[in-house]
C-alpha cells in the first residue's frame, strides 16, 4: 500500500451526503471505511473502477457499544500494516424520530435518535482516539452537526438535542486534545440545508404535528437546497483547510 494514502472513516456512508463524501474521497485516493446499516454496491464498484480501497461494515449505530472493540482492533492492525498520511473520522450518521411534540414520541424512537445522533459519535470518537493515540499521522474528527443544534424547533426536540450535544462534546474534545502533545483536531460542522431523505421526511410531515413544515417545503420549491454532491465537496474542502479545528463549532457557509 502507498505510504502516502489517507484513511477516512465515515458513518452513514450508504446514502445521501455520506455516500457522496465516500465516493469523492475514494476518487481522491483515500482508503475509506464506511459504517452503515447497509452496504452500497455502488461504492465497491467505484473503488474497483478507480483502483481505490473501500471497506463497508454493516452495523446499526443504535448499538455502538458492540462496535468499539472491533474498530479499535482494526485501526491498530491497519497501523501495523500501513503508514497512513492522515486518519480522519467523520461522524455523519443521524436519524429523525417520529415528527411531533416530545410527549408524542415513542420511548424506543426517542432512544434510537439519541443513540445514533449523540451516543454513537461519542463512543466511536473515544474508540478512534484510543486506537490512534501515539500515531504520528495527523488525526481529525469531523462531526456533522446541523443548524438545528443551534436553533430550537418545535417537534424536533430529539434531533435538536442530539446535534446540540454533538456541538458541545466537540468543544470539550478540542480542549482535551489541546493538552496532548499530538492531539487530534476536531470540529462540529453544520453543512447547510441539503436535499436528502431527512428533508423529504420533514416536507411529508403532518402540518398539525410539525408547525415549520411549510418552511421546509419552501426550501425545496425555492431551490434553496444544496445537492448531496455539492455539500460533500464543500465539507471535504473544509476538512483540508489549514485552520481546521481552530473553531470547534462552525458552519460550512462561513
Amino acid at each position: 500500500m502507498n505510504p502516502s494514502t489517507h484513511l477516512t472513516l465515515i458513518t452513514g456512508a450508504s446514502r445521501g451526503m455520506g455516500f457522496s463524501m465516500a465516493r469523492q474521497l475514494l476518487t481522491a485516493g483515500h482508503t475509506v471505511l464506511g459504517i452503515s446499516r447497509t452496504a452500497m454496491p455502488e461504492l465497491e464498484e467505484h473503488a474497483r473502477h478507480i483502483g481505490a480501497t473501500v471497506l463497508q461494515w454493516e452495523h446499526d449505530l443504535a448499538d455502538s457499544g458492540s462496535l468499539k472493540g472491533k474498530l479499535e482492533s482494526w485501526l491498530k492492525d491497519s497501523q501495523a500494516e500501513q503508514a497512513w498520511a492522515s486518519v480522519t473520522l467523520i461522524n455523519n450518521a443521524g436519524v429523525i424520530p417520529q415528527i411531533g411534540s416530545l410527549d408524542q414520541i415513542g420511548e424506543g424512537d426517542l432512544a434510537r435518535a439519541l443513540r445514533v445522533g449523540l451516543e454513537a459519535p461519542m463512543q466511536i470518537t473515544a474508540a478512534f482516539l484510543r486506537a490512534t493515540d501515539g500515531w504520528k499521522a495527523p488525526r481529525k474528527v469531523l462531526n456533522i452537526s446541523s443548524g438545528l443544534g443551534r436553533r430550537a424547533m418545535a417537534s424536533q426536540a430529539a434531533y435538536c438535542a442530539a446535534k446540540a450535544g454533538m456541538d458541545h462534546f466537540t468543544r470539550c474534545l478540542v480542549l482535551e486534545e489541546a493538552l496532548k502533545p499530538h492531539g487530534a483536531k476536531a470540529c462540529s460542522l453544520a453543512p447547510g440545508v441539503i436535499d436528502t431523505g431527512m428533508q423529504e421526511q420533514l416536507r411529508a410531515a403532518d402540518p398539525k404535528a410539525f408547525p415549520d413544515r411549510e418552511s421546509f417545503v419552501g426550501l425545496k420549491t425555492g431551490g434553496s437546497l444544496t445537492s448531496p454532491e455539492d455539500a460533500a465537496a464543500r465539507i471535504i474542502a473544509f476538512l483540508a483547510r489549514p485552520d481546521f479545528g481552530t473553531n470547534p463549532v462552525a458552519d460550512v457557509r462561513d
